[in-house]
């Protein structure tokens, strides 16, 4: 795998999560929010490319297939669903 992709996938994911929760801690309302969730998908999406592509990277892989999974619920909850979350 060309290695400039590699990198472009890596550092792409680590600075759209940092982005992402940065985001979600600033709690600047559900649709903002659900946005932010939305970013740390595609962060998840290409860690966990870089993870199962690059050499003895497969931990990030698995971690952010789990993240994945996460971060879907997390758009879910704040852009699809339209049941009021608890107080």
């Amino acid at each position: 795998m060309n290695e400039t992709i590699l990198d472009a996938l890596q550092y792409y994911g680590a600075a759209a999560a940092t982005f992402a929760a940065l985001v979600v801690s600033l709690n600047l309302g559900r649709r903002i929010t659900g946005w932010a969730f939305v970013l740390f998908v595609t962060s998840s999406i290409a860690l966990i490319l870089w993870g199962f592509l690059a050499k003895d990277s497969e931990g990030i892989g698995f971690q952010n297939i789990a993240l994945l999974v996460i971060n879907a619920i997390g758009v879910w909850r704040y852009l699809i669903s339209k049941h009021k979350p608890r107080d």
